[in-house]
């Protein structure tokens, strides 16, 4: 039996679920009111979610209670708590619905967050196309801060927090924690050199703690019923629920909140099985900048980093793309090149130039015009990309296509062999 819906998704069902009256209703903002009266100390707070072993939901899969002890929140000056709402990698589409049907927990994780750390202020960067999650997330901050949960002397407690978004421009390279900060100080949002890190010099200049939106929202219910109740949902090395969205050759795709481990062929199940009768291909299990794994595989994997990871991939944000036997592997490399190619900043050299010659090679053989020795251009290209940029882009755009190349190269000589996909017609 597959359990759902234990923690951002828990208030989906009901009518208004993003209204403040439903969240409060439902335990909503008791963990805050206990926080700012003192009845939780920041480092109790901190344990507890290491207890939690909630690991970043944004797909680096850091662990939280571990990345908020690094902030010295007795430090003299501003400090902020960021939340990252840009979700922008093909096959991800979770962190909307949060923001779409239960803001408030994002808006009380922040301020937990926020308190724990030793900040005053707070930032949403939410993806510009994300209109409808914006318009409900600002609502929130604005019933949140007329009911006195945000403010100035919060709930007569003396703490002040106040949380404001910032609506990006659709740049994919500003789900890069510090392009992301760049583009809320108004510049061009491109990373920086690290070190120094965010914790130390983040926005203007001052110590940030960077989460993820399924990883704030998730904070109140860790605190309102405890690390060991989120650590017994998950698995040993990752504790609790995790929102997946599917998405591909399925007949009911969409974002399911199952418990961390959760056995990958009971997810595809509830995602409906395999669309028009036809049979599973493969699966990119963790969004555009992890590997394929061919059916055979994954259908014996669970849903969780170490499973997944023995599988040959990552498990990113939880971005679950289904391939079916119709489809043409070679093509979907193309797309995703093309893609990474138009998504690069163009900062670093081997990413803005090799983005486009992975396209372009791609490109060549789709049109039929491939010619031998363009598939070791394409592992060569890769290589020289892989390991040689500022942020994880330029490794993205490679690792989906280098383990296109390792289980399907067959599909890749045959275009080149025949200048037509295994599919058509000779």
């Amino acid at each position: 039996m597959v359990v759902q819906n234990e923690n951002c998704f828990r208030l989906n069902h009901l009518e208004n679920s993003w209204d403040l009256d439903t969240y409060v209703a439902n335990g909503g903002y008791e963990v805050w009111k206990k926080v700012v009266a003192g009845e939780l100390e920041p480092n109790e707070i901190i344990e507890e979610v290491k207890a939690s072993n909630i690991r970043g939901r944004g797909g680096a899969g850091f662990p939280t209670g571990l990345k908020w002890s690094f902030m010295n929140r007795n430090a003299p000056g501003q400090k902020y708590i960021v939340c990252n709402s840009d979700e922008g990698e093909p096959g991800t589409f979770k962190d909307r619905d949060i923001m779409r049907y239960n803001p408030h927990a994002l808006v009380e994780g922040m301020a937990i967050a926020a308190y724990v750390i030793g900040a005053s202020r707070g930032y949403n960067y939410i993806r510009g196309e994300f209109w409808e999650p914006y318009q409900r997330f600002n609502n929130a901050i604005k019933q949140a801060r007329e009911a006195g949960f945000l403010g100035d002397n919060i709930l007569g407690s003396g703490w002040d927090f106040d949380l404001f978004t910032h609506l990006g421009a659709g740049a994919y390279i500003c789900g890069e924690e510090t392009a992301l900060i760049e583009s809320i100080e108004g510049k061009k949002g491109q990373p920086r050199f690290k070190p120094p890190f965010p914790a130390s010099f983040g926005l203007y200049g001052k110590p940030t703690t960077i989460n993820n939106t399924e990883t704030l929202a998730s904070i109140p219910m860790i605190l309102a019923k405890g690390g060991k109740w989120f650590n017994d949902l998950g698995v040993e090395n990752a504790g609790g629920t995790k929102l997946y969205s599917v998405s591909g050759h399925v007949n009911a795709p969409g974002n399911f909140e199952v418990r961390m481990g959760t056995p990958f062929k009971d997810l595809l199940e509830l995602a409906g099985g395999i669309w028009k009768g036809r049979q599973f291909k493969a699966v990119i299990p963790g969004g555009a900048s992890t590997a394929i794994i061919p059916a055979e595989k994954a259908l014996e994997m669970n849903m969780d980093y170490d499973s997944i990871a023995k599988a040959g991939s990552f498990l990113g944000a939880g971005s679950v793309i289904i391939m079916d036997d119709q489809t043409d592997i070679v093509k979907v490399m193309q797309n995703l090149s093309h893609f990474y190619w138009d998504e690069s900043c163009g900062q670093c050299t081997p990413c803005r130039e090799g983005t486009g010659w992975l396209y372009r090679v791609l490109t060549r053989i789709v049109e039929g015009k491939g010619r031998p020795e363009d598939i070791a251009a394409l592992k060569d290209v890769s290589g020289k990309i892989m390991g040689n940029v500022i942020c994880g882009l330029g490794d993205a755009a490679t690792i989906a296509l280098t383990s296109a190349l390792e289980h399907y190269e067959h599909e890749f000589q045959h275009y080149i062999e025949h200048g037509c996909s295994i599919f058509d017609r000779q």
